[in-house]
């Protein structure tokens, strides 16, 4: 979008992220020319001063204050860690910046879907009718949400993944590549969905289901378990003699 005098009056931003998923958002931001991104953030200090992608790595987060005194206020957090995604959207925000979404043209949304603030929503996407997309989500390429299906802060749903109808998936939670949830079960917070599970019920919150159809893996040890794990396999056979002398 240019003016009469020809300049580029769309809103400038900066993408906060400087790795493989930073450039899916670089992409989705240009393809949608809604924002005009002007540079990188990322925590790596090896990367600054650098330029990926046509852009350049102006820093770490330390440059907010500098960037806002520009007349630059618009950011996006491109991590694909849910926590450091929510952690650092909620920085950027304190930092005076209002965060943005990115939704690439080719998504499909429907007319009545809710959306928060700092979403991703890449090529091929599917969201339909009376559906809510939390902050800080990422709906990967070609994933569909289908309808009234509630989407809490900072979920990824991953390429591929199918959420059927009113499921309801809490904060942090993670859908893998490919994935199947079915229609009206809720995904607790912070669960893991592994790539290409059918969940055919409702998952425990921090929990980690895989397969067909989806099951828990242990994650808690027993004693034994971790008493073998922890003490060094030299202390344990000199143990197991005196116990058996």
């Amino acid at each position: 979008m240019k003016g009469s005098n020809g300049q580029d009056r769309r809103t400038e931003c900066i993408i906060v992220g400087a790795g493989g998923h930073g450039r899916v958002v670089l992409d989705i931001l240009l393809s949608a020319r809604k924002y005009r991104p002007v540079g990188f953030l990322d925590s790596n200090p090896a990367l600054f001063g650098r330029r990926m992608d046509g852009l350049p790595i102006l820093g770490d987060i330390q440059a907010l204050p500098g960037l806002r005194a520009q007349g630059i206020g618009s950011a996006i957090i491109a991590i694909g860690d849910n926590g450091t995604r929510r952690g650092f959207a909620r920085e950027v925000e304190s930092a005076g910046f209002e965060l943005i979404n990115a939704i690439h043209p080719s998504a499909n949304l429907a007319h009545n879907v809710t959306l928060g603030r700092n979403i991703v929503i890449a090529a091929g996407a599917l969201v339909c009718a009376h559906c809510q997309i939390g902050d800080s989500v990422i709906l990967n390429t070609g994933s569909i949400v289908d309808h009234e299906t509630m989407i809490g802060t900072a979920v990824h749903i991953c390429p591929g993944a199918r959420l059927a109808g009113r499921v309801t998936v809490e904060s942090g939670a993670f859908v893998g590549i490919g994935a199947t949830i079915l229609q009206c079960l809720r995904i607790g917070c912070e669960a893991i969905i592994g790539g290409g599970a059918v969940v055919t019920c409702d998952v425990e919150p921090m929990s980690t289901v895989v397969g067909v159809p989806a099951r828990p893996i242990k994650n808690l040890l027993d004693a034994d378990e971790f008493t073998a794990m922890m003490i060094p396999k030299a202390i344990q056979s000199d143990r197991h003699a005196q116990l058996t002398v």
